[in-house]
């Protein structure tokens, strides 16, 4: 995307719930081992949110995180935009919940739907309202509960998805003079809607339509339908955003966490160092929409990105949809 005024990243924030299911805690209630899990997926252990903790409640911890971090108030935020495919409610948005709970009084406020991507979406729509200047300030979060729409008889999808949120406060680079939003990619396929989906509960069979089934109230997915996709889409949206670099000049790649077994074939496919790529799915499990930001925040903390330093995001997802960023810190 075109920009007309510079973009960066002022701050960064992540929040995980406290509680830790491992490995052999499924192993109690389906039939799998810590081995067979690891093997597969690349996850040991996975969070999951307490009874009465929900999408907003972490969103909002991750955004005070980032506030601070920025050193912004929230009264100054002009927008605030939250990717989640699991909000508390059909209505009204996370995003209002996460306004009215940091007292942000002079944010607009909604959702972005585009499941594991929509982090990047958030992000890409934050950058457009600051580079045209309809926004200064815009909080953008990935927050996910994916363990409330967990089938825990499906052994193979069960063990994948925990719940986490990140955030990050998009400025103009000026103000920030970190994180430069260099170039973004975002695409989609509605024809392999069926690949990762919850199939009822929408608005197309909800929970008083006579052909509701709760089991249907779960997400399901093809699982080799979307190996094939993402190890392809995350090779192609890499070398979209890198096209008008040398690829031996990104410093560090921040994928979506969906399965080590997907990074470790994409990484292959580029011929990078399994060095140059931040993963911790093995603590987290895949958290959708908020594994790039929650990555990106551990990667910042751990020192793994220094100044000058360029960094590629990239997601795929749902619906199907994918996205990536070229950042200069």
């Amino acid at each position: 995307m075109t920009t007309t005024v510079r973009v960066g990243i002022a701050g960064t924030g992540s929040a995980v719930p406290e509680r830790v299911m491992t490995n052999d805690d499924f192993a109690k209630i389906v039939d799998t081992s810590d081995e067979w899990i690891v093997q597969r997926t690349g996850i040991r252990e996975r969070r999951y949110v307490a009874e009465g903790q929900n999408t907003s409640h972490l969103a909002t911890e991750a955004a005070e995180r980032a506030l601070a971090d920025a050193g912004v108030d929230a009264s100054d935020l002009d927008l605030i935009l939250i990717g989640t495919l699991t909000a508390d409610y059909l209505m009204p948005s996370v995003a209002c919940l996460v306004q009215d709970r940091l007292g942000a009084k002079n944010a607009g406020a909604f959702d972005v739907q585009s499941a594991c991507t929509g982090f990047l979406s958030a992000l890409a729509t934050a950058e457009a309202f600051v580079a045209s200047g309809k926004a200064r300030r815009v909080l953008a979060v990935g927050a996910e509960t994916l363990s409330r729409f967990v089938d825990f008889t499906d052994r193979t999808s069960c063990i994948l998805f925990g719940d986490a949120a990140g955030a990050v406060i998009v400025a103009p680079w000026e103000e920030c003079r970190q994180g430069e939003l260099l170039a973004s990619e975002l695409g989609s396929d509605g024809s392999g809607y069926d690949f990762i989906h919850i199939p009822m509960g929408g608005a197309s069979i909800p929970h008083n339509h006579p052909d509701y089934d709760p089991a249907e109230h779960f997400i399901k997915l093809k699982g080799r339908d979307v190996y094939r996709f993402a190890v392809t889409k995350m090779t192609e949206m890499i070398q979209a955003v890198t096209a008008n670099i040398d690829q031996d000049d990104v410093a560090l790649l921040v994928p979506h966490q969906v399965n080590k077994r997907i990074i470790d074939a994409s990484l292959e496919r580029l011929g990078w160092s399994h060095e140059r790529c931040v993963v911790n799915i093995d603590r987290y499990g895949n958290t959708s929409a908020a594994s790039v930001p929650l990555a990106l925040d551990e990667a910042l903390a751990a020192g793994r990105i220094k100044s000058g330093d360029l960094i590629v995001l990239v997601a795929f997802g749902a619906g199907l949809t994918w996205g990536a960023n070229l950042i200069r810190w």
